[in-house]
């Protein structure tokens, strides 16, 4: 879980909501991840809008992140959804 920031500024360019689902350390962890998926990608649409970067490129970042936030769900999430069984 991300530190309190001291820096106005970083709690502007990178703001983190509050966790309202069902809480485990997984569910916790992933919307964290998925936050800052959704930030990076909104700079990486606003990097490309503005001429900085190009549309290949663009998409390639965007590619990346969200393989990274698949491994991420499978990591977190899918093996709180099938939990050992035990054999007794």
């Amino acid at each position: 879980m991300p530190e309190e920031s001291s820096n106005p500024k970083d709690d502007f360019l990178n703001p983190i909501s509050k966790y309202y689902g069902e809480f485990t350390p997984g569910n916790l962890a992933f919307n964290y991840n998925l936050q800052e998926f959704a930030n990076q990608v909104s700079y990486i649409c606003g990097l490309e809008s503005n001429g900085k970067i190009n549309s290949h490129e663009a998409y390639e970042r965007i590619k990346e992140l969200w393989s990274k936030l698949k491994i991420s769900k499978t990591e977190l999430l899918d093996k709180n959804d099938n939990p050992p069984t035990s054999d007794q």
